[in-house]
């Protein structure tokens, strides 16, 4: 066979065997023009070996087989079909870090981008996490330095579900708080970090409040403002990194680690351009 690709797919959260590679799967699963419909996506190709998935899913409790799904998926591929969904829900969380071979952002149209190499910026030991711990104490759970100014940051969190958080924590330290905060905790996390409060999501009277809600409570340390479909309500000129490959980008984290993939150093112009 020419092309065997197995796609995670961001935030729908399931996994793809396809023939038509990565980009021909984008345009595949687009829903017609951006001006008319919302269809983005952040595509995660796999890694595999000799036609199988050169990695094993994180246990997930045994309520089906990921293992066998996928590969009756890729065989189904290899006899001769274009695409066929071996997982068709909840795959993020049960798909490792170590997975990841090339990420995407994809536009409604079916447009791809390549983001850079996915690179790990941190790693994480073994610290104990409450949820009154303040910033600061934060940082010096995870031997990270102390931000000279702690300013609140807009992140948009894409899987695994999609939640517009203002925080007072670097990406680092809210990876780590996020993976390991009792009673709300992620098993992973892909998020992106924005530019400027987003008016078309949430009424300015909430970011106000959310700040003054983390300014008066020192041990405050993130704040919901909205949950809703934030990866086609937000352009990515609006994420930080975009236009400068050395900062942001998209985050992808776990318990144990805080992987950055950036954008590319020039963003091709019909991309750019496309809906």
């Amino acid at each position: 066979m020419e092309r065997l690709n197995l796609v995670l797919t961001i935030p729908h959260g399931s996994v793809i065997a396809t023939s038509l590679g990565v980009d021909g799967l984008a345009h595949h699963l687009s829903p017609g023009s951006g001006r008319h419909f919302h269809g983005r996506a952040i595509f995660v190709d796999l890694a595999l070996s000799e036609g199988a998935a050169a990695f094993s899913y994180l246990e997930e409790g045994g309520w089906r087989d990921a293992a066998g799904d996928t590969a009756r998926a890729l065989q189904e591929v290899v006899s001769g079909k274009r695409t066929k969904t071996a997982l068709s829900s909840n795959a993020f969380t049960t798909t490792p870090l170590d997975a990841y071979r090339k990420v995407l952002l994809v536009k409604t149209g079916g447009q791809a981008l390549d983001m850079g190499t996915a690179a790990e910026i941190a790693r994480f030991e073994a610290a104990p996490c409450k949820e009154s711990m303040a910033p600061g104490e934060v940082a010096k759970a995870i031997g990270a330095a102390e931000p000279s100014r702690r300013e609140p940051r807009l992140y948009s969190i894409f899987a695994p579900l999609e939640l517009l958080v203002l925080s007072n924590l670097t990406p680092i330290e809210y990876a780590w708080y996020a993976t390991h905060r009792p009673g709300k905790v992620f098993r992973q996390l892909c998020f992106a970090e924005l530019r400027t409060d987003q008016s078309q999501l949430a009424a300015s009277s909430r970011y106000e409040n959310a700040r003054k809600e983390i300014r008066e409570n020192p041990k405050k340390k993130t704040k919901t403002v909205a949950v809703q479909d934030l990866l086609n309500a937000v352009d990515f000129e609006e994420w930080v990194g975009y236009g400068d490959s050395t900062a942001g980008g998209l985050y992808f984290g776990d318990r144990t680690r805080l992987m950055r993939t950036p954008f590319p150093v020039e963003i091709p112009h019909a991309w750019e351009k496309a809906d």
